[in-house]
């Protein structure tokens, strides 16, 4: 059995599972007004120094702490939000795969509080 179309924001009929061009675009432009106002990697302390540490990590560290495919690459557990002493604390790291990274811990992140303002 399968599921019905549904109708889009925009008027148009659109296959259960699809995404509709317009929300697409709408993504991509949201994407686009986000890393305009984002530091860039480097900035945020993903320099050389980090390339090659995370390369090391993941030679002892090569499974996704996640799903235990081979990992990609090295997360922070705690978001280090910009502090240095949480960004290199080693004790703070986890290999990921990528699908693990970019679906599961994104939406960790997104869940959580924002803990760090403050209102005056």
């Amino acid at each position: 059995m399968t599921r019905p179309a549904r109708l889009c924001t925009c008027g148009q009929i659109v296959p259960h599972g699809v995404t509709c061009a317009c929300q697409i675009a709408a993504k991509r432009e949201r994407d686009r007004r986000h890393d305009a106002r984002r530091p860039s990697s480097h900035a945020r302390g993903y320099t050389g120094e980090w390339r090659r540490k995370s390369r090391e990590w993941l030679i002892y560290h090569p499974d996704c702490a996640m799903c235990g495919r081979p990992a990609d690459l090295v997360d922070h557990v705690q978001s280090h939000k910009g502090d240095p002493t949480l960004f290199w604390d080693w004790r703070n790291w986890q290999s990921l795969c990528a699908a693990c990274h970019n679906r599961h811990k994104q939406r960790q992140e997104r869940s959580q509080p924002l803990q760090d303002i403050r209102i005056v």
